[in-house]
């Protein structure tokens, strides 16, 4: 049996896989702010498994995430070049958004007190210039620990190129640590994290590294410790940004390389369905209780950047993190998101939320700031003895109070005004998510079906598809509430690595590009090997190249077909990039030099997956399936809707909306311009029209 475990902000969902007979069982437990692993521990004894059974646990966290956003992390020290003190504080001189007058850069998590100078220096080419002084870097130490750091970071000018300075320093930081009985300090090195230039970019993730390292370590540490007490004897894995996994070793060490832990599970599961369903064009939409996250699939093929942001939005740009993440957009918008009116007396709604802990009020646990679901329960689109099917009790008068008094109050308005109100601007934040990943980068999204899940993405969706004309969405057989941890299930042991080497693509270069790649090639093994415990033999390699026109900024990543290149492969290799370059910035230039800016090597083991697999269809009726019908509230009048269980409806029977679709992990909502099936998979698919 393999068991994946996912926290969300309200939830913490674990989903097992038998690899004998093929079933699934999945439970959710509440989160435990305040000391996840509580939450993941109760969820696991609720689930009564016998651990001594279980082969392989999964995890996907939000605690490096959350960590870097609430600024609740380490106390960090950083060793940069000499001159290069202020590298943090400079950051950027050309602002994402110039007409920006609230502008104002992002604090960083290392004081200027905190950032020490180290006469070294290594060129742009990787030669040393000005070697490390030993007795240097003991006086900093000093400095250092009377200032109580908890992690230090080393990050120096042109690392990239040449990291022997880096590795130096370590040495003896270490060394020195040892002697004082120190053992308890981290210490991050930019180069390991990565290797791909940019001096702020580079060192802001080695500094996020060393920021949330001791937090992650000992999250991680207690966990195995507590789990093992239950039984189990076999592996850990954390899922990664860049949708593969790998041994909490591992993370412990890099824990920024699983920044987006959980969101990227969902991605995989959505490719995974949409492969079984023949949509290789999708939009997967995970609607949870904090965020709604949103990512763009063309071609069945998830988009990998390695320019990631914490924190940016319309008026911040945000930390940047050079890691490779699957490409996700995230808006502070979920069951829990909490509905407010600002200054001037616009109702908004998030990015602040509940969460687990008070929870909406409508939980009875002391939330008393309306939510997304307390607008729910209000308007009679979530059944109040049917959450969690029915284990978690909803009080709808605690609901009906806390919005009256916080927005209708406000707006002399109805309660049920207020709520519409609220899920309105809930769907249009969740829609805008899905415009930024497709109608700002030049896609059209009624050319991609729009598979949603979590707790509130199948409520969401149908508004969705209505403002974008989206023809087709699907709300998968798998309880959507568990999703992202089923799509854990699905993923691969996976690393990246990169590297900034610039390169004239031309007749005569093949010998360098081959030989590089071939180092890579190499430390991917090495990695493999001492990370993983696995045998090299079984690792699978992909090479990628940045590549750009001379005298450009930015790259296009190509696909390198081979993994040793002739010099008859460089005309087809420039011919790629011009078609690259065109359908991503609408033109090419022919005759321009071209350059491979960042070799990106890929290596990847394959694991065993669960299959979709189809389902008997039943003797149940419509009749059967049909729980009740209920008044509700929507678009400005009083409805009654059917309520179906979706789990009891007959296979391939269409249906026209409006109505209502229930199971225990999340609700759908089927509007009056759209119409429904069950296929032969258990997803509910929903279309425009009757």
């Amino acid at each position: 049996m393999r068991i994946s475990i996912d926290i969300g902000g309200a939830f913490t969902d674990l989903v097992a896989y038998d690899e004998n007979n093929g079933e699934m069982i999945w439970v959710k437990g509440e989160t435990t702010p305040k000391d996840p692993s509580n939450g993941v521990l109760k969820t696991i004894a609720k689930s009564r498994i016998d651990m001594k059974n279980v082969e392989m646990i999964l995890h996907g966290q939000t605690v490096v995430i959350n960590s870097i956003i609430t600024r609740e992390g380490a106390k960090v020290a950083l060793l940069t070049t000499k001159g290069h003190r202020d590298v943090l504080m400079l950051q950027r001189a050309n602002r994402r958004d110039i007409y920006n007058f609230t502008y104002k850069k992002p604090e960083p998590f290392v004081p200027r007190y905190l950032t020490f100078e180290v006469n070294e220096r290594i060129t742009s080419d990787g030669k040393e210039l000005v070697d490390i002084s030993q007795d240097e870097i003991k006086s900093i130490l000093e400095n250092i620990l009377s200032e109580k750091v908890e992690s230090i970071c080393v990050s120096f000018l042109n690392s990239y190129a040449n990291p022997s300075h880096e590795i130096k320093v370590k040495e003896i930081i270490e060394k020195e640590l040892k002697e004082k009985g120190r053992k308890d300090i981290m210490i991050t090195t930019s180069h390991e994290i990565t290797r791909e230039w940019g001096e702020y970019e580079r060192t802001n993730t080695a500094v996020l590294n060393a920021f949330v390292k001791p937090k992650i370590k000992n999250y991680l540490s207690n966990l195995e410790r507590e789990i093992n007490k239950m039984g189990y004897e076999k592996l850990y894995y954390t899922v990664l940004s860049n949708g593969g996994i790998s041994l909490f070793n591992f993370t412990k060490e890099y824990p920024i390389f699983s920044v987006e832990s959980g969101p990227v599970a969902g991605v995989i599961g959505g490719i995974a369905l949409g492969e079984i369903l023949g949509e290789k064009n999708i939009i997967v939409l995970d609607g949870g209780s904090t965020t709604t996250k949103a990512s763009l699939i063309e071609d069945l093929m998830p988009k990998v950047t390695s320019e990631y942001f914490v924190g940016r939005d319309k008026f911040n740009p945000g930390y940047p993190i050079r890691i490779p993440v699957i490409e996700i957009e995230e808006v502070g918008n979920g069951g829990t998101s909490i509905a407010w009116i600002d200054e001037i007396g616009n109702l908004r709604v998030g990015p602040r939320a509940a969460g687990a802990e008070p929870g909406p009020a409508c939980y009875g646990k002391g939330g008393i700031k309306p939510t997304v679901t307390d607008a729910y329960v209000v308007n009679g689109l979530i059944n109040p003895k049917y959450l969690l099917g029915g284990e978690m009790r909803i009080y709808s008068d605690l609901a009906f109070e806390v919005i009256e008094k916080n927005i209708s109050k406000f707006y002399k308005i109805s309660v049920k005004d207020a709520s519409e109100g609220i899920i309105k601007i809930a769907n249009e934040n969740a829609a805008n998510a899905i415009r930024i990943i497709s109608v700002q980068k030049g896609y059209d999204p009624r050319d991609f079906t729009l598979i949603a899940h979590g707790g509130s993405g199948p409520m969401f969706a149908p508004f969705i598809a209505q403002e974008l004309e989206i023809k087709k969405i699907v709300i998968p057989g798998i309880p959507p509430g568990v999703f992202s941890a089923w799509g854990m299930l699905l993923t691969d042991i996976r690393h990246d690595l990169l590297n900034t080497n610039v390169i004239k693509v031309e007749i005569g270069s093949i010998g360098v590009i081959n030989s590089i790649f071939a180092e890579m090639d190499e430390k991917m093994y090495e990695i493999f090997r001492e990370n993983e415990r696995v045998d090299p033999s079984k690792v699978e390699i992909f090479h990628y190249g940045d590549m750009r026109y001379k005298g450009q900024e930015h790259t296009v990543k190509i696909p390198l077909q081979k993994e040793i290149l002739k010099e008859e492969d460089i005309k087809d290799l420039i011919n790629r990039f011009h078609e690259y370059h065109e359908r991503e910035y609408s033109f090419r230039l022919p005759g321009s030099p071209v350059e491979l800016v960042n070799f990106h090597v890929i290596g990847i083991m394959r694991m065993k997956k669960p299959k979709i697999k189809e389902i008997k269809d039943s003797n149940y009726t419509i009749k059967d399936s049909l729980k009740e019908e209920r008044e509700v509230y929507l678009n400005g009048k009083s409805l009654t809707l059917p309520v179906y269980d979706r789990n009891l409806l007959p296979l391939n029977k269409k249906l026209n909306g409006p109505a209502i679709l229930e199971d225990p992990t999340s609700t759908v909502l089927v509007l009056e311009d759209q119409h429904f099936e069950r296929d032969k998979f258990g997803n509910i698919i929903i279309k425009r029209g009757k």
